[in-house]
């Protein structure tokens, strides 16, 4: 027992409950003045190989458009619907672990999804074989991590 009057775990509670906090509500606005600095991972980038933002996107001209706004309104919305994972995310930089790309869905709608996080040292192999080792055990092998 520490000499102080909280615990470990009431530190990660609070950071929680902060976490939860800061986006359970988010302003539209500030939404917009991040996403014109947001690189869209799935378009082409420019001819120099630099990543295209939000606004050369859906602004060429530089004259708002429907398109962004639209854009912007459906990001806000996912991030007032987004699962309140804040325990699990302090949890996880707490322990030092980092979120892993693999995870695993079982059923269509999913019914089931299993994301992942380890210890920085292990290994892309070992991930791999873990992530596999689960897949077979669900028998949802179609999403073996390869």
């Amino acid at each position: 027992m520490t000499d102080l009057p909280y615990t470990d775990g009431d530190l990660r509670a609070e950071a929680a409950r902060q976490h939860a906090e800061a986006t359970s509500d988010p302003d539209e606005g500030l939404v917009g003045e991040l996403m014109e600095r947001g690189y869209i991972p799935s378009v082409e980038t420019g001819e120099d190989g630099s990543a295209r933002t939000w606004p050369e996107l859906l602004e060429p001209d530089g004259e708002e458009t429907p398109e962004y706004w639209d854009a912007q309104t459906a990001v806000t919305e996912l991030i007032k619907n987004a699962a309140d994972t804040s325990r699990w995310a302090v949890d996880l930089g707490a322990d030092g672990l980092e979120p892993a790309e693999h995870s695993i869905t079982i059923g269509d709608t999913p019914a089931v999804r299993i994301h992942f996080a380890f210890a920085p040292g292990l290994g892309a192999q070992d991930r791999t074989a873990f992530v596999n080792a689960i897949a077979h055990r669900t028998g949802d092998c179609d999403t073996c991590a390869t």
